[in-house]
């Protein structure tokens, strides 16, 4: 059988058919609607004119070829990185079942985030409002994946392909690229950097969010304390 492209299946006519379905008693209609990705319900980026220096270099970051390979000045920096990295798997273990893709998703989130100088827990945080870690998440603006990003930055800085925002770590790229951006566009405004990113600046709901959920995966290291 073939599938249908996420965004088929997520669409407001592909929805009302399989709700129709399963008023006629479908169990396999049942099914197929949990399968659907569910709507995120945070908002998304707003696109903006860009300087042609600014999109060259948002553009270079995002095509680095670089994998996500750590790298630890020492032993006890890498030994604190592996503390981190367990305990961060068993917070996520409910959202994130599989350990494998547990791993490779705290792995990626600390390579992009530490690679655009932001704050491990913040991406996380993030990361949690905007998709509750649903790699297929799409907002009702049409942002998508891990980080809710906007289809229209594929085409500004990326190759056009807004099907790669669906895949891990070209999302967590984009994500953490455009966070830094718009962190640099607010001279390190925390609060009106996350706006910014929601679509929603100067407004305190969005932030208020992510900090809370920030917490939530504050790491206090008490072996190297």
């Amino acid at each position: 059988m073939t599938m249908k492209p996420a965004a088929d299946r997520g669409s407001p006519l592909s929805r009302r058919l399989v709700l129709r379905r399963m008023a006629l008693g479908g169990a396999a209609a049942g099914a197929l609607m949990l399968a659907l990705p569910r709507s995120a319900r945070a908002g998304a980026q707003i696109e903006e004119p860009l300087i042609d220096s600014v999109r060259n270099a948002l553009s270079a970051a995002i095509h680095s070829n670089a994998p996500p390979q750590l790298e630890f000045q020492d032993t006890d920096s890498r030994l604190a990185y592996l503390r981190w990295l367990g305990e961060m798997s068993q917070r996520l273990k409910r959202k994130i079942p599989g350990h494998q893709e547990r791993l490779e998703l705290l792995q990626t989130v600390w390579y992009e985030s530490k690679r655009a100088g932001l704050d491990v827990s913040l991406v996380l945080g993030l990361i949690q409002v905007e998709s509750n870690f649903r790699k297929w998440a799409i907002s009702s603006a049409g942002a998508r994946g891990l980080m809710q990003v906007m289809p229209f930055w594929t085409r500004v800085i990326g190759d056009g392909d807004a099907n790669q925002l669906f895949k891990m770590q070209p999302n967590l790229r984009f994500g953490c690229v455009i966070l830094r951006h718009y962190l640099d566009r607010e001279r390190g405004d925390l609060f009106m950097t996350l706006g910014r990113y929601n679509g929603s600046r100067g407004r305190a709901p969005y932030p208020d969010a992510i900090f809370a959920n920030q917490r939530i995966y504050a790491f206090k290291d008490r072996a190297a304390a």
